[in-house]
């Protein structure tokens, strides 16, 4: 016989659920890292995790000790010196909103596993679409992250080309042979799942076209003209032109209206991978940045990232729902064609996935608790802080500033003042050694060839003090390491 304690019915005990929920609300509390990282190499983790530390007795008081261990060991995103990656402090209503999914467990495929859960779907799904200024016919559906949500702009782009232009269905027959022509164009430092979805839609990635991009990393739109003129002297056919809308180091937004523009022109699918600056949707300061962003044919948006979601928690917006129908399949036992003839929704005809998550139900309960304001204020501050650092940095001895900041990244190096130093090895050994030491974890990339380090302010509440001192640490590690 199953106990109950660990097994959720109709008729659960209330005291042991609560005392389950308590139970890790306190583990979290007490052993949550009070610094960015413990520092702890592979190795070292490895030990803790030990074969007989995984397969322990049962017990509450083994699972207890689990949760600490893992809590202990994990990156503190919360904490202002954490500032690498596009990896965001959840909001406390997201983590209750959290709680609610888990318990539940609906499944997103058939409305008899999720009826309410659909609902809600639907409606935030068709609201977001409406907030990003797509007309009536738009629809969407909630993924995984930006890179499922890439994947299926360029999906739903190949297929919409080969049934206008070819006549012809992907999902019965496969892909023609004509399909060799097909190109996708996006810039020089649009995100590398362009190439992956290029891989896995059967193209390869040399169907990807990289354009040129101007000093502030944004795609110029000179060069996607010549590239498109370029590619109709070989006989090539673009795809789709994928603009973005916030790069993963800089930012940067593509000019949307001109890339708008040339995509009409060439009778072309226009995807916006706004994974990162569709946030700007809920910023009254700052929205007119991306102007231009409803003429997109489909676009994504991540909610994990400025809107400081628990992962996942993204969303794929297309503009004419019927686009989806490329992608629908039916099956017996879930999604019969009489619960459609029937108006009953079932969600598994609008996404790649089966089984998935309520997640919009935490991204309800957030603009619920927090409003709009509060919300375009929260954006606003991480934008400020970016600019706030990029000015120490500007201002800071042996710093230099790779690109002004377009939204809440900073990307700069440590100049090594001693001849003859390899400032590449220098500027990789700063972000090791914060890392190691667990005070900071701090981004990298390279700029031209060059190694770089890089914040992503992700946090709010981070002050700008704390921004101030973290540029000193740099400073402070760079110089010990010239020293030798």
């Amino acid at each position: 016989m199953f106990e109950s304690e660990f097994l959720m019915s109709a008729n659960i005990s209330q005291d042991a659920y609560r005392r389950l929920i308590s139970e890790a609300v306190s583990v979290v509390g007490d052993s949550f890292p009070k610094s960015p990282y413990e520092g702890k190499n592979p190795t070292e983790i490895g030990n803790l995790v030990s074969t007989e530390f995984l397969l322990q007795e049962p017990g509450t008081a083994q699972v207890a000790e689990i949760l600490r261990t893992v809590v202990a060991n994990s990156i503190s995103v919360s904490h202002p010196h954490t500032a690498a990656h596009l990896h965001c402090p959840p909001l406390l209503a997201s983590l209750a909103a959290e709680v609610v999914i888990s318990a539940l467990n609906q499944s997103m495929d058939s409305f008899d596993q999720a009826p309410i859960a659909t609902i809600v779907e639907q409606k935030m799904a068709r609201w977001l679409c409406a907030q990003a200024g797509l007309p009536t016919s738009a629809d969407g559906t909630f993924t995984t992250g930006g890179s499922q949500s890439n994947y299926m702009g360029l999906l739903l782009a190949r297929d919409t080309f080969l049934r206008k232009h070819w006549n012809w269905s992907a999902q019965k027959s496969g892909l023609p042979p004509e399909a060799r022509q097909l190109r996708i164009l996006c810039s020089e430092v649009a995100h590398f799942t362009v190439e992956k979805s290029a891989s896995q839609l059967g193209l390869g990635t040399d169907a990807v076209v990289r354009v040129a991009v101007d000093d502030h990393f944004r795609m110029e739109p000179a060069a996607l003209r010549a590239a498109l003129t370029s590619l109709q002297a070989q006989s090539l056919r673009p795809m789709a032109i994928v603009a973005t809308a916030g790069t993963t180091d800089f930012g940067s937004i593509d000019p949307l209206p001109e890339l708008v523009a040339a995509a009409r022109a060439a009778n072309t699918w226009l995807h916006v991978d706004a994974a990162y600056g569709g946030a700007l949707l809920f910023s009254a300061e700052h929205r007119p940045r991306i102007d231009g962003i409803a003429q997109a044919d489909s676009l994504s948006i991540d909610f994990h990232k400025l809107l400081w979601q628990p992962i996942p928690c993204s969303v794929f917006l297309v503009r004419e729902a019927q686009d989806f129908d490329s992608i629908k399949m039916h099956a017996d036992y879930l999604n019969p064609e009489l619960d459609e003839a029937a108006g009953v929704p079932n969600l598994v005809t609008t996404s790649l996935l089966t089984s998935r998550r309520f997640d919009a139900l935490k991204l309800w309960i957030s603009l619920q608790s927090l409003g709009r304001i509060q919300l375009a204020a929260m954006i606003d501050r991480t934008i400020a802080l970016a600019a706030y650092s990029a000015e120490v940095v500007r201002a800071t001895q042996s710093l230099e500033l790779m690109c002004e900041p377009q939204l809440s990244t900073v990307v700069f190096r440590y100049i090594p003042r001693q001849a003859g130093l390899d400032a590449d090895l220098i500027n990789a050994a700063i972000r090791r050694r914060l890392f190691e030491t667990g005070s900071a974890v701090i981004g990298h990339t390279r700029v031209h060839g060059q190694q770089c380090l890089k914040f992503t302010c992700m946090n709010p509440a981070a002050s700008d003090s704390q921004m101030k001192e973290l540029i000193e640490m740099v400073r402070v590690q760079g110089k010990e390491l010239e020293r030798g």
